[in-house]
């Protein structure tokens, strides 16, 4: 039988580390970084038009919140209505249902 290899935050669990493991480490951290720096994370911002901000537009004109949003239209997180704000995917069914929660009705139209 082959030993599964041990995890490094094991070896330091219950322990302060020493400074060689530490200075390590630290070298460590920093390697990885030049080579894969985090990806840059923009503030995310709700959409300033279609779906997205006509949705957002009602629900604060009704003085809710995405909690109550989401209630209303049945749907149990309210990160959903976040998302569709946000422009974010979202299901068909979860854009009709919170459209509908706040007296709004989806149509199609030809593109003019």
């Amino acid at each position: 039988m082959s030993k599964k290899p041990r995890r490094i935050v094991s070896e330091s669990r219950g322990r302060r580390l020493t400074a060689d493991e530490a200075k390590r480490n630290r070298e460590l951290r920093e390697k990885v970084m030049r080579e894969v720096p985090p990806a840059a994370n923009p503030k995310l911002r709700p959409g300033r038009e279609g779906i997205g901000a006509r949705i957002r537009e009602a629900r604060q004109a009704q003085g809710l919140t995405w909690y109550a949003v989401a209630k209303r239209a049945g749907i149990p997180n309210p990160g959903t209505v976040r998302d569709i704000e946000y422009g974010r995917d979202a299901r068909l069914r979860s854009v009709e249902a919170i459209a509908r929660a706040l007296g709004l009705q989806l149509d199609v139209v030809p593109v003019a």
